[in-house]
């Protein structure tokens, strides 16, 4: 039978006997923490002599982390979700294990469960829990205060400054402090991703913001070996991996909210790129309101998403806002009466209330196999990520025949395309005509800062004018803008973005030219001479409105709207 901890500590002369009853007495007085914790509460002894008597009690070897020079390939063999939940930390990969340090011989969790979860041979030692959890914050870059878990991005204070930011905790490791300012810094600017590339002899930074990449300070090349690492620690990825492409995702907490990226690292010349996308729930599950869509769009798009059933596209490039457009609508429709499963490639936001699936393709989860799974879940609201295939077009539309409203997406240019590109998939016509409720297209532009400037047209190239379909007529008693550039947007002159709409709604004439299999430009001439308003058409609403610039427009623009202007 093994020694008890306490008889151990007095046999290396750490605590006294009178000190040991002490602290077995308030045990007995109701006191549950174990022997070890109340002498280091009673300053007995420190928590590493508490540390060294447990080795001694198990047979294991006792450590210092803070003497090991740990790289970042081992840090990467165990995720962080382990390490804190465990209180465990890697020290070092050997030929035939990983060494790791743990707090506690006594409380140590099955090898073989840990050996199954890491994949290799593990050889535990024992460490003091102050230098465990000191490693956890330092390496990972998460804390773990009083046995509660926090984030170190509570901590963060987002300046431009990457040097010597006071709020950062001085123990964490400078890479750790560099990669948290670097995305502490994108969300406060509010970017969209963040791109890390490695060029010949620097590494070029850049935040997307507003859709346009914007060129921030470079990055010494001596440190992309660690950025990348501690990226890929972070997104729960192989840093040792470096051949092939690998993605990931990263939870944070940034000034007091939860804020989500998805981590693509792609092997290049100089060495691998990185792209975070940052998935911020409070900037995009925004209401319906905020989406821009003018009155007569908005009432009709309020109007169609409260049908009983039918199929409702959204298209658009990738980068359009579907994805936003589509959660704005599901937040409307989101009641406790209501059903609501989606399917998507990958969950970008929880939505509280609504069941979510995530693709996954390498066990055959697909969006066709998850939706004819749905079906048998009796949902009033399906949302099917993006229609791909023949299949899961079918399926969708079944769906839509059989009393669900269903919500997907599509890659198409306008909203007349998206009908013939499901019959291109190999879906029937008059599967399409009959269970199609609506198409929306839509685009983004970059709004006006509140320090724009009026503009004289005469400023404005002929051309350009024509482009966007505007015409002297238009302008009466109408002020154009121009941007100017302050503080506020950073001296781009833009700020935010909104959408650009084309809404068409099938009406009788559209689904019988759609089971005709009429020609797309067929198709969208009755469209429009049924009220559709075109993409250009509601861009012009905007300039005209003064919230955008001819500029803007015209990079969403495409002849065919020029055809019928």
């Amino acid at each position: 039978m093994a020694k008890k901890l306490g008889d151990i500590l007095i046999e290396m002369r750490y605590v006294s006997q009178d000190e040991v009853a002490a602290a077995l007495k308030a045990q007995k007085d109701g006191d549950s923490r174990k022997v070890g914790e109340l002498l280091v509460e009673n300053k007995a002894c420190d928590e590493e002599q508490i540390a060294k008597g447990l080795a001694r009690q198990g047979g294991l070897k006792y450590c210092q982390i803070s003497k090991f020079n740990i790289p970042p390939e081992v840090v990467g063999l165990v995720p962080v979700e382990v390490a804190k939940e465990r209180t465990l930390f890697p020290l070092k990969r050997g030929k035939r294990a990983l060494t790791v340090a743990i707090e506690n011989k006594l409380e140590f969790y099955d090898l073989e469960d840990l050996r199954f979860m890491l994949g290799v041979e593990v050889e535990p030692v024992i460490a003091s829990r102050i230098e465990i959890v000191a490693a956890i914050n330092r390496y990972y870059g998460e804390m773990i205060i009083d046995g509660a878990e926090g984030d170190l991005d509570d901590q963060i204070s987002v300046r431009g400054d990457y040097e010597g930011d006071e709020d950062f905790d001085e123990d964490d490791a400078p890479i750790v402090r560099l990669c948290n300012q670097i995305i502490a810094e994108a969300v406060r600017k509010g970017a969209s991703d963040i791109h890390i590339e490695p060029m010949e002899k620097r590494i070029r930074l850049r935040y997307r913001i507003d859709g346009r990449c914007q060129v921030q300070e470079d990055i010494p090349k001596r440190l992309q070996g660690a950025l990348l690492s501690r990226a890929k620690i972070m997104a729960m990825c192989k840093p040792e991996e470096k051949r092939i492409p690998q993605d990931g995702r990263i939870k944070m907490r940034l000034g007091g909210r939860e804020v989500d990226f998805r981590a693509s690292f792609l092997p290049s010349t100089n060495g691998e790129s990185c792209v975070l996308r940052i998935l911020d729930k409070e900037n995009a599950l925004v209401d319906l309101e905020i989406l821009g869509m003018h009155a007569s769009d908005f009432n009709k798009f309020t109007r169609i998403i409260k049908r009983p059933n039918g199929i409702f596209l959204v298209t658009g490039p990738t980068g359009s806002g579907k994805t936003t457009t589509l959660y704005a609508a599901l937040k409307r429709l989101n009641r406790p009466d209501i059903k609501i499963i989606t399917a998507e490639n990958p969950v970008e936001y929880n939505l509280e209330g609504i069941n979510q699936a995530e693709v996954n393709h390498t066990i055959g989860r697909d969006f066709a196999t998850i939706l004819k799974a749905m079906l048998r879940q009796a949902p009033n609201i399906i949302l099917v990520g993006e229609i791909r295939d023949e299949e899961t077009a079918s399926v969708g539309i079944q769906a839509a025949l059989t009393g669900h409203l269903v919500f997907s997406t599509l890659h198409t240019n306008d909203a007349p395309s998206a009908v013939s590109r499901l019959t291109d998939m190999g879906v029937k016509p008059f599967l399409v005509a009959s269970a199609v409720l609506a198409v929306l297209a839509q685009r983004l532009v970059r709004k006006l800062c509140k320090c724009k400037q009026e503009l004289d047209p005469r400023n404005l190239e002929a051309w350009e004018l024509k482009a966007v379909g505007l015409r002297p007529e238009h302008l009466k008693g109408k002020t154009l803008y121009q941007p100017i550039g302050c503080d506020i947007c950073a001296g781009g002159g833009y700020k935010g973005r909104m959408g650009v709409y084309e809404l068409m709604e099938m009406s009788p004439q559209l689904r019988e030219l759609v089971f005709a299999e009429a020609h797309t430009q067929d198709v969208r001439r009755a469209a429009m001479e049924g009220g559709m308003t075109s993409l250009q058409m509601d861009g012009v609403r905007k300039i005209l409105s003064g919230s955008t610039t001819v500029e803007e427009i015209l990079k969403i623009t495409h002849r065919q709207d020029l055809s019928l202007a």
